[in-house]
């Protein structure tokens, strides 16, 4: 039996275990502080807000593991791409039935407010998407599409983008996350159009770290000007210094950053060593 802790002859992958066991943790410390009235008057409202975060932060994981393997030579990572993406697919689902939950599994009302609400029915929509692309995930499925499996599966990049927006929406005034999340997902993308000989370069991604920075104070900029009343010029006078504290735009510079210093580290590791020659 195909287990997702095992490989394909049957031996346990400590390491795929690992990572299956990790997405656990998000969903059980949710389910524990509902259990013991720790997110205040509206617990649903908040585990529904909060399974919907886990879903936008494990796709987004899902799409930096290929980077990551790629940076630090580690092409185990790969390994665990697929538990990872079927963990975004699992706390979409969970996301969408507690919100069944939240209408008493009136299913008449939660259709009408998908249809009716623009960010409920693209939020639905990347939900379907997940869901054809974790059912197509199997070896099965890969042998079956042959060459349009990939090509079905890069729809992941236009369902990350859309969950995003569905994010931004949902958060109203306070997108910090979504704009920092966005911010990696610029970085993310931009690394996928790099000449593959770029995308282990320190300087390169040193320069992608100020790209994706400069993208999230941009798009944070943008919908602060479009979206809501506030002054998007106050917001990003707030980027442009610490006096405030750190903005989202930092902290995607100082992700970018750390991710230059692994790689940094990375390559040292790889140089030959020489071993000291011997007198006499």
């Amino acid at each position: 039996m195909i287990v997702p802790w095992r490989d394909r002859h049957g031996r346990f992958q400590p390491f795929k275990a690992a990572v299956l066991t990790a997405g656990f943790i998000p969903g059980v410390t949710l389910a524990w502080w509902w259990a013991n009235g720790m997110l205040g008057g509206r617990p649903v409202t908040e585990v529904i807000h909060g399974t919907g975060d886990w879903a936008i932060r494990c796709l987004l994981i899902s799409l930096a593991i290929t980077p990551s393997a790629r940076v630090l030579n580690w092409p185990r990572l790969l390994l665990v791409r697929r538990i990872v993406g079927l963990t975004a697919l699992a706390y979409a689902l969970a996301h969408l039935t507690l919100y069944a939950v939240d209408q008493n599994f009136r299913l008449g009302v939660v259709a009408s407010e998908i249809a009716q609400r623009f960010y409920l029915t693209i939020g639905f929509l990347v939900l379907l998407g997940l869901g054809v692309l974790g059912c197509t995930s199997t070896n099965g499925w890969i042998k079956r599409l042959g060459p349009r499996w990939k090509r079905l599966h890069r729809a992941i990049y236009v369902l990350g983008a859309v969950a995003l927006l569905h994010y931004f929406i949902q958060s109203k005034s306070n997108v910090s996350e979504p704009v920092f999340l966005s911010g990696l997902f610029v970085w993310l993308m931009a690394w996928r159009a790099f000449p593959m000989a770029w995308q282990r370069s320190v300087v390169a991604l040193g320069t992608l770290a100020v790209v994706a920075s400069f993208a999230a104070a941009g798009i944070e900029f943008a919908w602060y000007g479009l979206a809501t009343g506030i002054n998007p010029w106050r917001v990003l006078g707030a980027t442009e210094t610490l006096r405030f504290g750190l903005r989202p735009a930092h902290y995607v510079m100082l992700t970018g950053l750390g991710v230059v210093v692994l790689a940094g580290l990375r390559r040292i590791m790889e140089l030959p060593r020489t071993r000291p020659r011997l007198a006499g």
